[in-house]
């Protein structure tokens, strides 16, 4: 397969080990950079109602980190790139509590087992109390968190940079089980966030991998192969999951970049059927359809049978979309500009646009009761309720 590899796509990569040159530098002329799609008009008007707006810390301050809202419990939880951590009323955007953690915070926040858990670039990990903030323990991992903990059954479950997935006690975080899996040479910046399902965890890897552990002891559950490393060099072997996975009915759609989407059995592993198609942001789903935007920044539905394209939208290209999220009838996604496209899920167009503010949003919206939460990387959030 052949991947057309811009400025855009490189600057999401980093050395496994060793060094290597900044990705702009790896072509001479801004020639190769594609430029985004321009916005048309939209002229119908779906009724989007904007809840409320808030302005949480410095945001990812420009860098590629995996600080994303966290919505639980009727609170918003969010953390910035300097250390601050924040729980929000959900309702209204009101702060409840805030936090200093005086870490390069790099992931989360993530919750559950009432605690608030954010990760640095350090490798530290640390569990703050839900109610009010205060922190709880802090424990030492081996490399940079590029993934939002999770937490669930007296565990907290965490991804590293360096393919250590931990399993850790919720109440003091100690370690009590540990699976490492190589990282290539080259790999997408960023790791698989895992999901936790019951008492089991799926994660994805950068060796194109997705794997299930037993939630409580670690024990391998099952492995499956979504996309085979191939290529004469390290780019084109690169088969990353790094975006969001999505669990429907006992099926999980999980995408790899230069790679596939692919349906995989939550109880067995077996992969139910897979198609050629790259992306590093990840899907999302519902009962009838399969979601993601892929690589080129177009847009589809999937049919969850069998992997059979539905829709496309194409009016969005190189605009560096999210991984997109299904708020009722509609699928939405962000872009560089600060904006939340909103398409209709039954036939692809695009039919309504809101805008969080001037800097990207790179993290997928997160939705909760009808209610979409939107991040911008400058630390921009807000609530945006779905028409009807």
């Amino acid at each position: 397969m052949l991947y057309r590899i811009t400025v855009s796509t490189l600057a999401l990569l980093l050395a496994g080990c060793g060094s290597m040159m900044s990705p702009s530098e790896w072509f001479a002329s801004e020639d190769n950079i594609d430029p985004p799609a321009e916005l048309v008009e939209i002229m119908t008007d779906i009724g989007i109602q904007t809840l409320w707006t808030a302005s949480a810390g410095k945001g990812t301050d420009g860098q590629r980190l995996e600080l994303v809202p966290y919505v639980h419990d009727g609170r918003v939880y969010v953390a910035d790139s300097e250390g601050n951590v924040e729980a929000l009323d959900a309702t209204n955007g009101r702060r409840i509590w805030e936090a200093e953690t005086e870490l390069a915070l790099s992931g989360g926040p993530g919750a559950g087992d009432g605690l608030v858990l954010v990760g640095s670039r350090d490798g530290d990990l640390v569990a703050l109390d839900a109610a009010n903030g205060q922190e709880k323990w802090r424990t030492q991992l081996t490399s940079e968190i590029l993934s939002v903990p999770k937490a669930a059954n007296g565990r907290v479950v965490v991804h590293t940079m360096d393919g250590n997935l931990f399993g850790l006690n919720a109440a003091d975080g100690k370690k009590v089980w540990n699976f490492k899996r190589s990282v290539p040479v080259l790999s997408l910046r960023g790791s698989s966030s895992p999901v936790i399902n019951g008492n089991k965890v799926i994660c994805g890897f950068a060796s194109g991998k997705l794997i299930s552990f037993d939630l409580l002891t670690g024990e391998l559950l099952w492995e499956s192969s979504i996309s085979i490393s191939s290529g004469r060099t390290e780019l084109e072997r690169m088969v990353d999951i790094d975006g969001k996975l999505a669990v429907v009915d006992g099926v999980i759609y999980v995408a790899t970049f230069q790679g596939d989407l692919a349906a995989v059995s939550l109880d067995t592993g077996v992969v139910l059927w897979r198609r050629d198609m790259s992306s590093h942001a990840g899907v999302d789903a519902d009962m009838f359809q399969v979601y993601i935007a892929d690589a080129e920044d177009q847009v589809w539905a999937i049919d969850p049978q069998n992997g059979a394209a539905l829709w496309k939208q194409k009016r969005l290209h190189a605009r560096k979309l999210s991984a997109p999220a299904v708020l009722g009838k509609f699928v939405l996604v962000g872009d560089l500009e600060g904006y939340v496209h909103w398409i209709s899920s039954e036939n692809g167009s695009l039919v309504g646009r809101t805008r969080v503010g001037d800097a990207p949003i790179s993290t997928s919206p997160i939705i909760r009761e009808g209610v979409a939460y939107v991040y911008g990387d400058d630390g921009k959030l807000a609530a945006f309720r779905s028409p009807h």
